[in-house]
C-alpha cells in the first residue's frame, strides 16, 4: 500500500481527511494522517524492504465511538495492524484519538 492508497482508504470513513493539517477551519470529527518514520529492511548495503510508518489522527469535540469504528473497520478491511492511543487537548477542546500504522 502507499499514500495515495491510504488516503483513499481514509476517504472510505466519509469523514473529512487531510494530509498533516486542513488549510481552513473545520469543524470535528475529521482525520489528519502523516509521515512519521521509516522502519526499512537493509541487506547488502541498501534498502531490502521499505516500510513506512504513518499516523492517522482522529479530532473530535466528544468521545465519538462511531468515528473510531470507521476508521478501526477501515484498517481491519485492508488487513492494516494498528496501535491506539487516545488524548484529550485541553488547549483546543478537542479529542485526539491517534493510530500509529506501517505500511
Amino acid at each position: 500500500m502507499d499514500e495515495a492508497t491510504l488516503f483513499q482508504l481514509l476517504k472510505t470513513t466519509k469523514l473529512p481527511v487531510a494530509y498533516h493539517h486542513f488549510i481552513s477551519s473545520l469543524s470535528p470529527p475529521y482525520i489528519v494522517y502523516l509521515f512519521v518514520y521509516s522502519s526499512n529492511l537493509g541487506a547488502d548495503n541498501k534498502v531490502y524492504k521499505e516500510f513506512k510508518n504513518f499516523q492517522v489522527e482522529l479530532y473530535t469535540k466528544t468521545k465519538d465511538l462511531a468515528s473510531e469504528k470507521l476508521i478501526e473497520d477501515a484498517l481491519a478491511e485492508a488487513d492494516i495492524y494498528w496501535e491506539k492511543i487516545e488524548t484529550y487537548i485541553e488547549s483546543e477542546g478537542l479529542y485526539q484519538v491517534l493510530y500509529e500504522i506501517e505500511i
